[in-house]
């Protein structure tokens, strides 16, 4: 196969231009790596059971209070991306939520 210059210069450009894209798509992924408290140390924590919810356990630990904020503050904590939880899971609370 035999390409003019022409052709030359745009599978060049093109690979550029998709060499970038892969780096800039890169940059986006969430990082993987622990950058913030390293271990929970001197939270509290409980074990997610068969049937809990995490609004549930929100519930319990916000002593009657609304617990969508409770929720949010244990997804953020947690860092989870859903409110989807599975047993056998250690779920760490905000200070002074009971566990």
């Amino acid at each position: 196969m035999r390409l003019t210059r022409r052709g030359r210069f745009l599978l060049v450009a093109f690979v550029a231009a998709v060499s970038l894209l892969v780096l800039w798509y890169g940059t986006r992924s969430p990082v993987t790596a622990s950058t913030g408290r390293a271990d929970h140390a001197g939270l509290p924590w409980v074990t997610v059971q068969e049937g809990d919810t995490l609004w549930e356990i929100a519930t319990a630990v916000s002593e009657g209070d609304d617990p969508g904020p409770m929720v949010r503050q244990i997804m953020n904590i947690n860092r989870l991306p859903d409110p989807l939880i599975r047993p056998g899971s250690k779920l760490y609370l905000p200070s002074g939520g009971a566990g």
